[in-house]
């Protein structure tokens, strides 16, 4: 039973990553899988009406040492797709946030993912879908 569940995640993780990939080329034509992490981090850290979001915090939500991340918010700031604004908060410090292009080209990225997983999901019973959502969360919470 163990052996069956590691090689569904392997599967899964594997169709993740290619995931990540196709997605980020639906921002950007040219942005790669790791600017996908870094913009959807991004998106989700100036949710809720913030200013915008620290790279440092980035780095830490996605685990990755600070020069990875910048050299990736570099790339997304070259596409235009984020830009650094002060911190309302600190007058030093500078925080991230999409551009007005990068959350067009995000949500519209989001919205056709969403209808997708709804197609999928849908033929799916409730039961299952409620389970389903309680034991990602479970392994999620596990996994840090």
């Amino acid at each position: 039973m163990l052996a069956d569940i590691e090689q569904e995640l392997s599967a899964l993780f594997r169709r993740s990553r290619s995931a990540s990939l196709r997605l980020a080329r639906r921002v950007h034509p040219d942005m790669d899988a790791a600017g996908y992490a870094l913009i959807s981090q991004i998106e989700l850290g100036t949710s809720g009406g913030r200013a915008g979001v620290r790279a440092s915090d980035v780095a830490q939500a996605l685990g990755l040492d600070k020069s990875t991340v910048s050299r990736g918010i570099t790339q997304l700031e070259n596409l235009g797709l984020i830009e650094r604004v002060g911190d309302p908060d600190d007058g030093r410090a500078r925080l991230l946030r999409l551009t007005a292009t990068g959350a067009d080209s995000f949500d519209a990225m989001r919205a056709q993912r969403q209808t997708e997983f709804r197609a999928i999901l849908e033929r799916w019973n409730p039961t299952d879908l409620a389970d389903l959502g309680r034991l990602l969360a479970r392994l999620n919470a596990d996994l840090t």
